[in-house]
């Protein structure tokens, strides 16, 4: 299990569990594994971005390696300039759709895609056991001011379409994408209503973005928009919602761009990479258009490993983040939904039109304990979910596990019946409530 590291990377609350000394050691373990790296580096806008983002500067430079400052910029930009730059690792310092007052450090490998596990132990073996790297042959930092421009012209040679008479509101969730994602959209002719566009930090993903879903819908309805789209806070993740503020998330766009890409002959293997969220209608559908999908554990890393063992194009999580592995090696909320608006053109079609399926209601329920672990773990609890289990067992289904980021239990049923399906996660949410408060 690791002590640091989790299913996106560390994160934590700025000076609390994630320090400026932990920061810094993490930056100079990357000098260890491997000798005077180059590194790029970015941020969304969080108010403790600076205070993160020099600890680790500060343990890379002390180790010999070189750093390249990008700024404020989206984290699957950052994977795609580490590439770009031909670095030996890219560093985010962003705690994705978190609230304000938590950070977090992904990082990337040569190919712009999240550490793997060894490499991951490795940074955690450093930390535990003080290994540092003092070089005084001491690194460089620069700053680049025109990775902005690349990426927004990466994006925009992924369509071979103009966005001409479409009306789209954009919701940035006053982070990373506050300046990309306007100006790409415009650029390619879309007609562009941006909101949550503040960079000060201290409201990030705040009643805005891919959680709150609710603002977007509303504002797309306002605007009599073709299609609107929120990012979270470093815009890995996107959900969408239609004209009439239908929301459309990641398990839909998904499935409409396997559909498309289907059609025209460009899903390699007629396969998709799902999680175990991933709704049962999506996958039934999926099955009777020729397309299989393949379940993967709950994170975009398992997603992408997935993806690589059975040689997949498409895949990602109801929760948006949505990867196209002929584009990018990590999940893009932009280019997703870029690559989404370019179907609506492509096919003259509504995004309800499109999206076709019939989805299996489904709860969702998070509760906050003190060792997410040790609930988990309980006997009591574990008796309870496999008797609970086999009574759905022809009706549905359940998952219950442990938050990757932050100390809670997710539990989440799905079921034909709405009324079972809630019945079935409020019991769920009593046990593990009850087993909580006895650890």
């Amino acid at each position: 299990m690791s002590q640091y590291f989790g299913t996106d990377g560390i994160r934590g609350i700025a000076n609390n569990d994630l320090t400026i000394e932990l920061s810094s050691r993490v930056g100079n373990a990357l000098t260890i594994l491997k000798g005077r790296p180059l590194v790029v580096i970015g941020t969304d806008t969080r108010t403790s971005k600076d205070m993160i983002k020099s600890a680790v500067m500060s343990g890379i430079l002390a180790g010999g390696g070189n750093v390249i400052d990008l700024g404020v910029l989206t984290t699957p930009a950052i994977s795609y300039i580490t590439t770009l730059y031909k670095a030996d690792f890219g560093v985010v310092i962003s705690a994705s759709h978190n609230p304000p007052e938590y950070n977090g450090i992904k990082i990337f490998d040569n190919l712009g895609a999240k550490l793997g596990e060894a490499e991951r132990d490795f940074i955690e073996d450093c930390i535990n056991k003080n290994k540092t790297n003092y070089s005084q042959d001491f690194g460089t930092m620069e700053d680049d001011l025109i990775s902005h421009e690349r990426y927004i012209n990466f994006l925009a040679d992924s369509v071979d379409t103009d966005l001409s008479g479409l009306k789209v509101v954009l919701d940035c969730s006053n982070g990373a994408s506050f300046e990309v994602a306007p100006k790409l959209f415009q650029k390619l002719g879309a007609q562009v209503f941006c909101y949550n566009c503040n960079h000060t930090g201290h409201d990030i993903n705040v009643n805005c973005g891919s959680l709150h879903e609710e603002f977007l819908s509303k504002k797309t309805q306002e605007h009599k928009a073709d299609i609107g789209f929120a990012f979270d806070g470093d815009a890995d993740r996107v959900i969408a919602s239609d004209c009439d503020g239908q929301i459309i998330n990641g398990d839909s766009i998904i499935y409409i761009l396997a559909k498309y890409l289907h059609s025209v002959g460009r899903l390699k293997g007629d396969m998709v990479v799902g999680t175990h969220h991933t709704n049962m209608g999506m996958e039934m559908a999926l099955k009777e258009c020729g397309i299989k999908l393949i379940r993967a554990d709950i994170g975009d890393h398992f997603v992408a490993c997935e993806m690589d063992k059975y040689n997949c194009l498409l895949g990602g999580e109801q929760s948006g983040h949505i990867i196209l592995k002929n584009f990018a090696p990590t999940g893009d909320g932009i280019l997703a939904a870029l690559q989404l608006v370019s179907v609506l053109k492509k096919t003259k079609k509504s995004i309800r039109e499109l999206n076709d399926f019939f989805v299996y209601p489904q709860e969702n329920i998070n509760i906050q304990v003190s060792d997410k672990h040790k609930v988990l773990a309980d006997k009591f609890l574990q008796s309870e979910l496999i008797r609970i289990g086999k009574e759905i067992a022809n009706k549905g289904r359940l998952l219950v596990r442990a938050s990757g980021t932050e100390p809670k239990v997710r539990i989440m049923t799905e079921c034909i019946e709405q009324k079972l399906t809630k019945e079935i996660a409020n019991q769920i949410a009593e046990i593990v409530k009850k087993v909580s408060a006895g650890v």
